[in-house]
């Protein structure tokens, strides 16, 4: 009989793990894509010859952007919505999600990107932060 109360409360401990295991999976992922974003605005403007960082530095206070607008504005307070599998902020299903990327300039060939993912579930607000530095190649 003990080992069989032991087995249900590990159980449960375990089911009521799943959601935060799961929402801390899809925050690392935001956090990732977050980082790839900036990447990947810096490469396009290599490709139109421009400035490698321009529109990158203004993000010292935190922006938000996602891949179907690639808009950045200073405000980074508005939560992520889902829409057919992808994260924006136009349209969509509301999350508890919101990204914050803050960008900062080490140098003039370097920067170090940041970016906060922050969620909350069953009361209790969560973050993780993924950092990496860029660099003008």
């Amino acid at each position: 009989i003990t080992a069989i109360i032991a087995v249900l409360g590990l159980l449960q401990q375990t089911v009521a793990f799943l959601p935060f295991a799961r929402e801390r999976l899809v925050a690392s992922y935001l956090g990732q894509e977050g980082i790839e974003i900036v990447r990947n605005l810096r490469d396009n403007n290599k490709l139109q010859r421009l400035t490698w960082n321009q529109g990158l530095t203004s993000c010292g206070a935190g922006c938000e952007a996602d891949y179907l607008s690639a808009a950045r504005v200073s405000d980074a307070g508005r939560y992520l919505q889902i829409e057919g599998g992808f994260y924006q902020y136009a349209v969509g299903s509301a999350t508890v999600f919101k990204r914050k990327i803050i960008i900062t300039s080490l140098s003039a060939d370097s920067l170090k990107v940041s970016v906060e993912v922050s969620w909350s579930e069953k009361g209790r607000s969560h973050s993780l932060k993924v950092q990496e530095n860029l660099f003008n190649w």
